[in-house]
């Protein structure tokens, strides 16, 4: 870290081309947070093909605005018409929709928009301050110590599946099954291919993600509900909240930003976890736990800070160590590689301006959400009146335009369509995605490393055993995996006795 690398990094963030696709990388992602079923990944996985043909840093500044844009305006449905824009939303939900029916829905959206900022802020002070030292840390990984890291992320991902444990793993399996299409990394032989030469590189990382949380969401939609014109927000009351208020969030605020900031920085825990344990602690420590879900302004603080602390979480951790934290971060992995960027350690050691650039971006990110968040919430919560099928046609189109551009490959276009059908699936079936694309991810990583660790200990795996911190994050793995499924036993074993009695 030097002087000169973080002054270009803002000199680059500043270039007029730069903050024009951050701006407009920023009111994209509004959009798609405040319309229902238009995700922040969706987002950054149909716009990441648009990147292409601009610089790294255009490119980078306009998808850090999405993801950054659309976790704050995710809230504004969730108070308008109790609809979460997005999964980080839910918690807002449960006292946002409460204040806006008790006419208060501008104030609701004043407290969603300060709160996101801060926590925005306090996460994006994290990573600047403890990426690099990650990042130097990390640097002392070999090739052993990195498969472990794989193992390790892709069983903490299994972990956090809403409860389905064996659907989870099942699903990270597939991921890696995917994951051994195209030519061996040590031998360059065919695997899976069929003959086609172009999935000799594999299947293409973008039209999966886009297949897989774009199309396949759009499919589930059109499947669960009829499609129905656009709902009406209720009327907005004052949206800037009193110095009484602000007192009373304070602590709530500062408590979501940490535990956002936290939660965030685990593999694939994302900002919904965080915001439902940052607004369950919040009603723990408050004067007023009664409030809460009732309309509560401190809850509202605490989940909304949380749920935006944990974009500087996740991406300390995919920036650092190369595993996505969230959904968005992971597809952010495939914007950077086809940028020519490989996260991990060696992007600080070798690219810090660039770094720098990431973070200074994500700052005027936050900024220009507040301001948008303010001045611009009677505009956004109009959008809500836009009928859904001109969306699910206009993803659609997206996506597919998106997966073309890609190679100019009609297989890439295929790619996407049985993704999403994968995706369709998945949902129905209540099958976790999250694992099967930290399972795409993660598994070229895991096999090359583990392979290549073989090679220099001539097969011998207790020389991979053998190093402390391979065996410190298989054990943490294995923690990992356990912790669930001990706390269903638990709960399981303390319920008959009741149920008896």
């Amino acid at each position: 870290m030097t002087g000169s690398e973080i002054a270009a990094g803002l000199a680059a963030v500043l270039a007029w081309d730069v903050l024009l696709f951050l701006l407009a990388g920023t009111l994209l992602g509004a959009v798609f947070g405040a319309l229902p079923g238009l995700t922040a990944t969706m987002g950054v996985a149909i716009l990441t093909p648009l990147t292409f043909w601009v610089s790294t840093e255009q490119g980078l500044a306009m998808l850090i605005g999405i993801y950054c844009g659309a976790i704050p305006a995710g809230g504004i449905p969730a108070v308008l018409i109790n609809i979460p824009g997005t999964p980080a939303s839910i918690a807002a939900t449960w006292d946002g929709y409460a204040l806006a029916r008790r006419g208060r829905a501008g104030l609701a959206l004043g407290i969603n928009s300060l709160f996101a900022f801060l926590g925005q802020f306090a996460s994006i002070l994290f990573l600047a301050l403890a990426a690099f030292p990650i990042a130097s840390f990390g640097l002392r990984f070999g090739p052993a110590e990195y498969f472990a890291l794989a193992v390790f992320g892709i069983s903490l991902m299994a972990g956090v599946s809403g409860g389905r444990i064996i659907p989870g793993l099942l699903a990270g399996m597939l991921g890696l099954a995917l994951a051994t299409v195209g030519l061996d990394p040590m031998t360059a032989y065919p695997r899976f291919t069929f003959g086609s030469a172009e999935l000799l590189d594999g299947l293409a990382f973008v039209p999966a993600m886009i297949g897989l949380f774009g199309l396949g969401e759009v499919l589930a939609r059109m499947m669960e509900r009829t499609a129905g014109p656009g709902l009406a927000p209720p009327p907005l009351s004052r949206i800037w909240p009193g110095w009484s208020e602000l007192r009373r969030m304070a602590a709530p605020g500062l408590l979501g930003s940490a535990t956002g900031t936290l939660v965030g920085a685990i593999p694939a825990a994302g900002g919904d976890i965080a915001s439902v344990i940052a607004w369950e602690q919040a009603r723990r420590v408050s004067r007023r736990p009664e409030e809460f879900g009732e309309g509560s302004v401190e809850g509202l603080a605490a989940s909304a800070s949380a749920a935006n602390a944990a974009i500087g979480g996740a991406m300390t951790t995919m920036l650092t160590l190369g595993i996505p934290g969230d959904a968005p971060s992971a597809v952010l992995i495939g914007a950077l590689l086809i940028h020519g960027v490989q996260p991990g350690p060696l992007l600080f050691r070798d690219h810090g301006a660039l770094v720098y650039s990431i973070i200074f971006s994500m700052l005027l990110a936050a900024l220009l959400i507040l301001a948008l968040g303010l001045a611009g919430a009677r505009p956004l919560a109009r959008a809500l009146r836009i009928p859904e099928p001109w969306l699910w046609a206009g993803v659609i189109v997206l996506g597919v335009v998106g997966s073309y551009a890609l190679n100019n490959s009609l297989v890439d276009v295929w790619v996407m369509f049985g993704a999403g059908l994968l995706g369709l699936v998945c949902r129905r079936a209540r099958v976790p995605v999250g694992p099967l694309v930290l399972g795409l991810i993660l598994g070229p990583m895991m096999e090359a490393n583990l392979r290549r660790a073989l090679i220099l200990s001539r097969g011998d795996w207790s020389a991979l055993l053998a190093r402390p911190l391979v065996v410190a994050l298989l054990a943490a793995a294995v923690a990992s995996l356990a912790w669930p499924v001990w706390k269903a036993w638990r709960a399981r074993t303390h319920s008959e006795p009741s149920a008896r009695a």
